[in-house]
This record gives C-alpha cells, structure tokens and sequence, in this order.
C-alpha cells in the first residue's frame, strides 16, 4: 500500500494534466481534431471503398452518404464543444462575421489539418492491400488505375481551372448560405439537437447536386490535409501538379465562396429581420417574425407571410 505522501505526489501530476486539458483552447482543439477524424475517415473510407471494389461496394451516392453522415456523426462529437466547424471555410466565415475570435483561427485550421492527415493515414492503412491490389502497386494520380483520388479531389478532365474555381466557390457559398440560415434563431432554425442530421443533409444534397466537376472539396482542410498526405505515402509531388497544379483552388476558393454565401443570407434575409421591443417579443407566440393572419390587426403596415 502506498504511503499518503507518496499518493499525494502521484496525484499531483495528474491534477495538472487534467486542469490542462480542460483549458479552453485544449477542449476545442482536441474536440475539433477528434469530430474532423471521425468526419474524414467515414468519408475517404466510402471512396477507398467505391474505387477500390471497382463499384460492387457502392457507387457516387455512397460516397455522398458517406460524407454527409460523417459530418452528422463529426458534430455530434464535436458540436457544443468546438461548434464542430471541420472545415477552415466555416471557421473562417465564423471569424469575418465577428462569431469567432481571429486568435481562434490557427488553432481550429490545424486541428482540421491534423484530424484530416490522421485520417487519412487511418483510411491508408485499412485499404492498403485493397489500394495495391487495385492499382498493382502503381500509386497514380491520374489514369484509368488513378488512386489518389481517395484521399483528395481532383477536377474531371474537362474542366478548366477558371471554371473549378467557380464550382467551388458557388458549392462553398451555398453551404455557408444554409449553415447560416439553419443558425438564424429569427427564423425557420434547425430544431435543437437536429443540427447534426441538418448539416449532414446539407453535406449530402451538395455532394447530389454539385459533385461532379471537382468532387465537392468545398473545404481547404479536408483537401490540404489528405494530399499532404499522399505526396509522402508514395504518390509524390504530382498530387500538387495534377491538374494544372489544382491543388490551390480548393484551399482558397471555398474560403472566398464561405464568406460570400454567408454575407448574402445576412443581406438578403438577416439584416432584414424586423425589429422588436422587448415588450413586443414578450407577448410573441412563436419565434417566426409575423404573427397568425388572424392576429394581425386591420390597417397595420406590417405584411404578415
């Protein structure tokens, strides 16, 4: 049995660990890594899967489920801790809307690095055999045996980078249009604890609707991370080429496309919200900005929708 000194000094070690990690930036860090893994290894593992089993394992809707009810999972692991952003064009929108300090910007960028490299790296090892069998052993970014692709986006071969740079812009904006909207408490919100399967349909309905020219990246850090990744595990520097060099597109036009989408929901319906007294919004029903038609007083101004 150990002594009582002796027990106090082991626990002292662990009081400071502890008082650490529950440190504000450590819990967002780690949350924040943890629901981007979780997001990224569901996601590439439905890639890897698709390609891999040449389409008996799934076709481009499993790979649309894939990320879309990874991002549902990924918030709720991540989501009243971090916000469960997993994506740098969201944190970067929240921090030019003033919702997220700028000092919180580096963390949360390379926390989604970190969980998307560690993914990656996850997805590599569970599909190894499956990659190589594939591929003969022949790591290719581009061709008919191209494996790459699992891990980061590519455009297909007709599009042009002045055109994937748009595709991005407008996949990135519409998802910052409605992630906007499905926060906006004025007006027609995701109910509480529904945001995880909110956001991950939203993922979902992009991936249906605009996925095929580039792959829906619509996220620098989703992408950055995984190439990374692959330049060192075999593929090499032509991840960075391929493309026309394309690799820059989806790190700087989602973060263009984010702040854009967001900006035109806060001009277009936000900005807009009527204003109310406190006294007013004490004696409001619901939280919707007009009240029941049969509640509306004749003569009034204010068009009831």
């Amino acid at each position: 049995m150990l002594e009582e000194g002796k027990t106090e000094e082991l626990s002292r070690p662990r009081g400071r660990f502890m008082c650490f990690v529950r440190k504000k930036h450590v819990r967002v860090g780690l949350a924040e890594t943890l629901s981007t893994f979780v997001m990224m290894v569901f996601g590439l593992g439905s890639v890897a899967q698709v390609i891999t089993g040449g389409g008996l394992f799934g076709d481009y809707l499993s790979i649309n489920l894939g990320f879309g009810l990874g991002v549902a999972m990924g918030v709720h692991i991540g989501g009243k801790v971090s916000g469960a952003h997993m994506n740098a064009a969201v944190s970067f929108t929240m921090c030019v809307l003033g919702r997220l300090g700028w000092k919180m910007l580096p963390l949360y960028v390379a926390a989604q690095l970190l969980g998307s490299f560690f993914a990656a790296g996850t997805v590599f090892i569970l599909y190894y055999d499956a990659i190589y069998h594939y591929c003969e052993g022949n790591f290719t970014v581009s061709g008919p045996k191209a494996t790459a692709g699992i891990f980061a986006t590519y455009p297909a071969p007709y599009i042009p980078i002045h055109a994937g740079f748009l595709d991005q812009v407008l996949g990135t904006a519409m998802l910052l249009l409605c992630l906007t909207a499905l926060a906006d408490q004025r007006n027609q919100p995701a109910p509480s604890g529904g945001e995880p399967v909110a956001v991950g349909a939203l993922v979902l309905l992009i991936g249906v609707s605009m996925g095929s020219n580039s792959g829906y990246a619509i996220n620098p850090t989703r992408d950055l991370g995984p190439r990374i990744f692959t330049a060192f595990a075999g593929w090499g520097s032509e991840v960075f080429r391929a493309g026309n060099a394309w690799w820059w597109v989806p790190v700087v036009a989602p973060l263009v496309g984010g702040v854009t989408g967001a900006l035109i929901y806060k001009a277009l319906v936000e900005l807009l919200h009527p204003v109310h007294t406190d006294k007013e919004l004490e004696h409001r029903d619901g939280s919707s900005e007009c009240a029941p038609l049969d509640q509306c007083k004749k003569g009034t101004a204010e068009v009831c929708v």
